[in-house]
């Protein structure tokens, strides 16, 4: 499609009205007859126009082993004439009957791997239903239902995890969100496990050799939300009022028992019984799914799932084996509001297709910081929420790979490239802009009046904007186009200039980051433009931008100011660079802002500057490294301690990297000391010093630290100890792997051979890595978690050399990774493999591999060319500030 026709033609107005992405769905004679690989766009039209009224009564029966046995009955009514097509790609299928009539010919007449075709004779108009027998695997990685086995007692535990198309991996089913259905389960598993599902459990059966789990009927819900988990489970209960006016009900939270002391089980059951009470007000909708429970999944591979009734998160991020800091309490906070929101952006309305996928993530995260910023305003929410997403965000949005928030989507098969900093940390920003454009009431009254007419059912972003487009009378498909239909970002660059100690002129310069993806012209937005007076009343200005050039012409005339910032409160979205005037006051002003929100802003801009080689990064870590024995604010001193880090592994070489290099690791050891400093602040500092230590000192003082109870003064427990093998074993420490096999044989705990499997892929051997690189996808048993984990660890920079002949095997496999793997694996594989090289020479490699594929999958293109973007940011960095020649001060690289 044409950018001019994306940008001012009448915008899709479904999701079906949309190109696809692959370009042959349209092509297709009749998807009923032929349905083709996927679930394409096709296909899903012709079913939903179809059937409708659809409900699954689901039988299984899961144990330790890995093939789960059932019968599903599919009931739908039908409105349309032919074939109705199931799609299913389990293991096998074996009775087939329709309207209680076997069908003639066998499976293998209506099944062919991916969809079951129930015959257009067997049919009748209105009712119908089919009955099917079936077998579905049961694994570590690569299968909708996940087991894991517990390190410490060898009992399995098992749960599904279907999003966004891996229903038909578990049964056969209408797997596309707008086929909602009514789910009944009945879950058959060994004697002694507990079973958890959507719908409230009514009642268990002892059967022969074990006990059948009966679940109520749920709610109208998407395929993808269809979820249970089984096992030797311990669950916590305590009442909770989840509806506000109601009684409370129980509330309860699964765990595995060998975690459950790390657990602050009562802590969370709360934190998200209030959740669901305050969203629900907010919103005027009750919690709408009956019961709420909550579950800690081992190995989840990403943070949290939002099935109705039984939301699932990640076990690791709600367990403490070591103090939390306050960006982690935070950070769960954030996931838990998220998911929680969900209940209502994303399972009681739901997106018509994924290309619409921002509409639930977006929504989640951005009416989970909503929430944290009016239930806890201490946890300054806001500069939270700018410090997670925004950096996120601009990273991917600033590269020719970028896509818009609205992505095209040909076939379900794609849908996992559509998940992405796009549309988990972009979309909630533009939301936060939309709410500043139209006002918080208007905003309010138009999500309310949209949930009320969308309810148990699915919608578009354009719904979206008519309905608060009505409560603010204002056209908001114009604003809508440009920035859901439009690929890229505004870069905006401050003009001042000063005559006698006023401002003459203000001018904002609006240019995309990327013209050749997003064609010229600046975006629509409303800005708060920020006069920063050290000395005096500084001054805030609303903006509208609207052109390439914006003068604000109310800043004339008035007392020059120390600095400008034009996103005062981060409410518009754009790469602000400071003009040369603010950086040299920032330079050694920054530390005296006292406004922490706007101090992380400013500091996030002479980030950016760096990133965009304006800026040199050694001159900025020696800045941030200057104030951070004077940060108190714990979320930005954990942020800062990170770029020096990244500045020194990555963007400085040469003789100046020696120099930051002593410098760094003296200072972050002085802050991880300092007993002036909260418990947060010298964790991060430690944790700093841990990631960036290089010299035989300071790597002498970890080998040290490891037979102590303390590292600088800190409790050293399990997490931190084995941070410090990891370490050790990267830099090829003489000892570390003695370190190791200790530490293994000390540490009995349940993350203990997880955090092993991380340290092992440290090490600094090519032919070990080579071994590792190949088990990935030929182990089974590895779970995917694990894999996710351990790549930054084998991934180590310093070693880039000896990954680097692994680069073209690396983007060979990401065809299979997409079928294979789950949402967000592609983008930390391409992230991790991209983001351990520093040198032209493996730029050179990843171009060669892009030029020598013209047929490439665009989806996939895109996503390398994401990833490709901080390769050479890094390489263009490091030759504009190198130093010169590299010298001893270069990472080591063999």
């Amino acid at each position: 499609m044409a950018l001019a026709t994306l940008l001012w033609g009448p915008p899709p107005l479904t999701a079906q009205d949309a190109p696809p992405r692959d370009g042959n769905a349209r092509s297709l004679p009749d998807p009923l007859r032929t349905p083709g690989p996927g679930v394409s766009m096709a296909l899903a039209r012709a079913r939903r126009a179809q059937v409708g009224a659809v409900r699954y009564a689901l039988a299984l029966a899961v144990s330790a082993g890995d093939t789960a046995h059932g019968t599903v009955t599919v009931g739908f009514t039908r409105r349309g004439p032919g074939p109705v097509v199931l799609d299913f790609r389990g293991l096998s299928v074996g009775t087939v009957s329709v309207n209680g009539r076997p069908l003639s010919g066998g499976p293998g007449s209506v099944w062919d791997g991916a969809h079951l075709q129930l015959p257009a004779d067997a049919l009748r108009p209105g009712d119908n239903t089919a009955t099917v027998s079936f077998a579905s695997r049961v694994a570590a990685a690569g299968a909708a239902v996940i087991r894991t086995v517990d390190a410490t007692d060898g009992r399995p535990f098992l749960y599904t995890l279907l999003v966004p198309s891996d229903a038909h991996l578990l049964f056969p089913v209408f797997d596309q969100p707008d086929l909602k259905a009514r789910v009944t389960l009945t879950l058959t598993t060994p004697a002694g496990w507990r079973a958890l599902a959507n719908g409230a459990l009514q009642g268990m059966d002892t059967v022969d050799g074990g006990v059948r789990h009966r679940f109520a009927t749920t709610a109208p819900i998407s395929s993808y939300l269809i979820a249970f988990a089984a096992g030797p489970w311990q669950v916590a209960s305590r009442p909770e009022v989840i509806r506000p006016g109601e009684a409370p009900v129980p509330v309860e939270l699964w765990m595995r028992p060998s975690r459950a002391a790390e657990v602050a089980a009562d802590s969370l059951i709360a934190l998200n019984a209030r959740a669901l009470r305050w969203l629900g007000a907010w919103f005027g909708v009750p919690y709408p799914f009956g019961k709420y429970a909550l579950l800690l999944a081992p190995a989840f591979p990403f943070g949290g799932m939002e099935h109705p009734g039984a939301v699932f998160y990640n076990e690791d991020s709600f367990s403490d084996r070591e103090p939390p800091t306050l960006p982690q309490r935070l950070g769960r906070q954030a996931t838990t509001y998220h998911e929680v929101a969900h209940q209502w952006f994303g399972d009681y309305v739901t997106m018509r297709w994924f290309d619409d996928l921002w509409l639930k993530e977006g929504f989640a995260t951005y009416m989970a910081a909503r929430m944290q910023a009016e239930v806890e305003p201490e946890a300054e929410a806001w500069k939270g929420f700018y410090l997670r997403n925004k950096p996120t965000a601009y990273a991917t949005d600033a590269t020719a790979g970028t896509t818009p928030v609205w992505q095209q989507l040909g076939n379900l098969d794609q849908a996992k490239s559509n998940y992405g900093p796009i549309v988990y940390n972009k979309a909630p920003a533009l939301l936060r802009q939309l709410e500043f454009l139209v006002g918080p009431t208007a905003f309010q009254r138009g999500v309310r009046s949209f949930l009320r007419a969308h309810a148990f059912g699915n919608a578009t972003w354009q719904a979206l904007l008519t309905h608060v487009g009505a409560a603010a009378g204002r056209d908001l498909a114009p604003w809508g186009r440009q920035w859901f239909l439009r690929p890229g970002m505004p870069v905006v660059t401050q003009q001042l200039t000063v005559r006698d100690g006023r401002i003459a002129r203000l001018a904002l310069t609006q240019r995309p980051a990327q013209p050749g993806v997003s064609g010229p012209g600046g975006w629509p937005q409303k800005m708060e433009v920020l006069l920063y007076r050290a000395g005096g009343p500084s001054e805030r200005l609303a903006v509208e931008l609207r052109g390439d050039t914006t003068e604000v012409a109310a800043a004339r005339g008035r007392p020059a100011p120390d600095f400008v910032f034009a996103n005062h409160g981060d409410h518009g979205y754009a790469l602000v660079l400071p003009d040369s005037a603010s950086v040299r006051w920032l330079e050694t002003g920054a530390t005296t802002i006292t406004d922490p929100f706007l101090r992380a802003m400013v500091w996030g801009a002479l980030w950016d500057l760096v990133r965009e080689a304006q800026l040199d990064p050694a001159r900025l870590a020696r800045m941030a490294l200057a104030a951070l024995p004077q940060e108190r604010d714990e979320q930005l001193a954990a942020v800062l301690v990170s770029r020096v880090v990244t500045t020194t592994t990555r963007y400085v070489t040469g003789t100046p990297r020696e120099a930051l290099l002593g410098m760094t690791e003296r200072a972050l050891l002085a802050g991880a000391s300092d007993t002036t400093r909260g418990y947060g602040i010298r964790k991060a500092h430690l944790d700093g010093l841990v990631a960036v230590a290089e010299s035989p000192g300071a790597l002498a003082r970890l080998d040290g630290w490891l037979d102590s109870t303390s590292a600088a003064g800190l409790p050293l427990r399990g997490p931190t100890r084995w941070a410090l093998v990891t370490r050790l074993m990267a830099r090829g420490v003489p000892g570390a792997e003695e370190r190791l096999a200790a530490e293994r044989a000390r540490d009995r705990s349940a993350d203990a051979a997880r955090l092993a499997f991380v340290a092992e892929a440290a090490r600094p051997d090519s032919a070990w890595k080579g071994a590792l690189f190949a088990r990935w996808f030929s182990d089974a048993g590895v779970n995917e978690e694990w894999v996710t984990a351990s790549l930054r660890a084998f991934h180590d920079p310093a070693r880039a050399s000896w990954t680097a002949p692994l680069l073209p095997a690396a983007l060979d496999s990401l065809p299979w990774i997409q079928r294979n793997r789950r949402i967000f694996f592609l983008g930390n594989w391409l992230g991790a493999t991209l983001g351990g090289q520093v040198r032209p020479e493996a730029l050179a490699t990843v171009d060669r591999w892009l030029a020598e594929r013209p047929a490439l999958a665009p989806d996939l293109r895109q996503k390398v060319l994401q990833a490709r973007d901080e390769l050479e940011r890094t390489v263009r960095i490091r030759g504009a500030w190198g130093g010169g020649a590299v010298g001893r001060s270069e990472p080591p690289d063999e």
